[in-house]
């Protein structure tokens, strides 16, 4: 309680005028047209690693992403990093994602390291597995070493998946899951960027159906989807 309270009520972070130039850069950047065909856009897959699952009181340790351009996955377009944390996360927390206790101490200043992420990131619509869970994350990181309220289009492949292939849903809630169903390999599993890959090669699957399936052809097609799945569920 007493860390979460110190968090709740940190002063305001003061950012340099280079970091604050930065950030003036990336907001000031024009939207990004979300029903722009998936052959013209470049969509941005996202995975974190985290101190814990508790969204509340745990924090951010990596982000790892990989964008998606014009339909293929183009890993010259990627991006990793690891937050400095004051003190590395538990052993058994270390035991899941691989991040030792001094890369986690010498990681990348989290101001800098997030300013890092919206340069990469741009204005491209995000996507995840349980975008809750990522965007709850990198949101309260954002509000803590940036000030900002971090508002961008998410786009959920938890719901979207089983929205198109209402036939597994019963077996299939987890990323490994759908990951074995459509013979995707993870050698690094819980590894932020390589969670990201796997979770790309999913969304290249689902926009493959969607097209077939549904004459979906962007972005805020998939979004309709993901929402009609989540109304019909939340009634059940």
């Amino acid at each position: 309680m007493k860390k979460l309270l110190q968090r709740w009520f940190a002063p305001q972070p003061r950012l340099s005028p280079q970091q604050a130039e930065r950030f003036a850069s990336w907001r000031a950047l024009p939207e990004i047209e979300r029903t722009a065909t998936f052959d013209q856009t470049r969509l941005v897959v996202v995975d974190v690693e985290t101190t814990g699952l508790n969204l509340m009181t745990d924090t951010l340790i990596s982000i790892g992403a990989v964008a998606v351009i014009n339909g293929r996955i183009a890993m010259a377009d990627s991006f990793s990093v690891v937050l400095q944390q004051r003190e590395s996360s538990r052993k058994e927390n270390i035991l899941i994602h691989g991040i030792s206790g001094s890369v986690q101490r010498d990681g990348m200043l989290p101001v800098d390291a997030l300013l890092a992420f919206l340069d990469y990131l741009g204005k491209s619509p995000l996507v995840a597995f349980h975008v809750a869970f990522d965007e709850t994350m990198i949101r309260r990181a954002m509000r803590e070493y940036l000030g900002i309220t971090f508002k961008h289009p998410w786009l959920d492949l938890a719901y979207v998946l089983p929205a198109l292939y209402p036939g597994l849903i019963r077996d299939h809630r987890a990323l490994d899951d759908w990951a074995n169903h459509f013979d995707i390999r993870n050698d690094d599993r819980h590894n932020a960027l390589a969670d990201a890959l796997v979770t790309a090669q999913l969304l290249l699957v689902a926009i493959a159906q969607a097209r077939s399936a549904h004459g979906a052809s962007n972005y805020d097609d998939l979004r309709k989807l993901e929402r009609a799945f989540h109304h019909s569920q939340s009634g059940i």
